[in-house]
């Protein structure tokens, strides 16, 4: 935008997270650093970036673990991360370490997902963003799709669904979504929500500004809990993360209740880690509590 057109009065400010203009325009205040895809010196991980759809423009980093075997498949997972629709993306530092480790200690192929973010582009695109990567990635399934990693080790019998925050919602969306729909060739084993965002009650100034399309408490999207399709879950296991001092935790724990009364037919497990703070695991990766959670990851996704 021409700097001499550009109007500085803010329309919305939402800190830590975001200012937005009457313009247009919005800047982010933090989740801007990024890395390059690399190899990782220790675990051998090599990650790369990759175009999902020139058309959105979504896309992706895609990391794939050192390879003893390099005829054995392994678990494919789908990775969405959190910044409340708005900040950071799969090359956020944060956001690079944390996926890395996933790939190493589960020993799996995982794509971490560039969705359209919001405010320049409110929900529901995010939601459209993520299912279109799994149906994307889906195309894999039998060995043709665009992705070399993706066809020669990615096995689609095994496929994990897993994000944090604001990519615990987008996850459950993928996965309600595959469950009523039905995509060919994948089979989703499991799904994992780190410290989920959905909606309640309380009125949600945010998902006003960047969702203003949104059904309130009748939105599947947003409010699991009132969904009439909820027991359509396409996955076998859910493991759901909550924090005692998150101010998000009654809702993880709202989302597990809703679920096992649904009559969905897998199995829901919950874990709170006492004394911590929302996304701990991510800020603190080297405390022992955030070792511990992404090793019960790992346990869960190799678990027969």
């Amino acid at each position: 935008m021409d700097p001499a057109t550009q109007n500085d009065e803010i329309a919305f400010e939402f800190p830590p997270l975001f200012r937005l203009y009457k313009d247009g325009r919005a800047d982010r205040l933090k989740g801007n650093e990024t890395v390059p895809p690399s190899t990782d010196p220790t675990t051998g991980v090599q990650s790369k970036d990759i175009v999902l759809s020139p058309e959105s423009g979504l896309s992706a980093r895609i990391y794939l673990p050192k390879l003893p075997d390099p005829t054995r498949k392994l678990p494919f997972l789908l990775y969405i991360h959190g910044g409340g629709f708005v900040i950071e993306s799969p090359s956020s530092p944060i956001y690079h370490s944390h996926v890395s480790s996933l790939a190493a200690q589960a020993n799996v192929v995982a794509l971490s997902i560039h969705y359209r973010r919001a405010p320049e582009h409110p929900l529901p695109a995010a939601f459209e963003d993520s299912w279109a990567a799994f149906q994307w990635a889906a195309t894999h399934s039998t060995g043709g799709g665009p992705e070399s990693w993706l066809n020669e080790h990615a096995d689609f019998n095994r496929v994990f669904v897993a994000g944090d925050s604001a990519g615990s919602t987008l996850a459950h969306h993928v996965v309600r979504q595959s469950g009523v729909e039905g995509v060919s060739g994948v089979n989703t084993v499991g799904v994992v929500l780190f410290h989920p965002y959905f909606r309640n009650e309380v009125p949600d100034k945010l998902l006003e500004v960047i969702y203003p399309t949104g059904g309130g408490l009748e939105d599947p999207k947003m409010y699991p809990g009132n969904d009439p399709r909820l027991g359509s879950l396409g996955a076998g296991r859910v493991l759901v993360f909550v924090a005692e001092k998150d101010f998000l935790k009654d809702r993880g724990w709202s989302y597990y209740e809703a679920l096992k009364k649904s009559g969905w037919s897998g199995v829901v497990e919950i874990e709170e880690t006492e004394g911590e703070d929302h996304v701990f695991h991510l800020l603190d990766p080297s405390c022992e509590k955030a070792v511990s959670l992404v090793k019960k990851v790992a346990a869960f996704m190799n678990q027969e």
